[in-house]
């Protein structure tokens, strides 16, 4: 093996290492800059006051259940 098969077996190898690296990372497919942004979904007024009053429907109860323990 001559010193120039030797650099291309390393990088082949460094190129199959960072192929892992970033199937492990969740990056496949996903580089800077490219591609479409994904939209930003939106609630309406009233969805988010219906997720309002299910959250403080759901603190009063944990407040109440805290109460009768003490």
């Amino acid at each position: 093996m001559n010193v120039n098969e030797i650099l291309s077996s390393i990088d082949s190898e460094i190129a199959s290492l960072q192929q892992a690296r970033a199937l492990l990372a969740g990056q496949v497919g996903h580089s800077a800059g490219k591609g479409r942004a994904t939209k930003k979904r939106t609630l309406s007024a009233e969805a988010r006051a219906k997720i309002a009053a299910a959250q403080r429907k759901r603190w009063a109860a944990q407040k109440k259940a805290a109460k009768k323990e003490a």
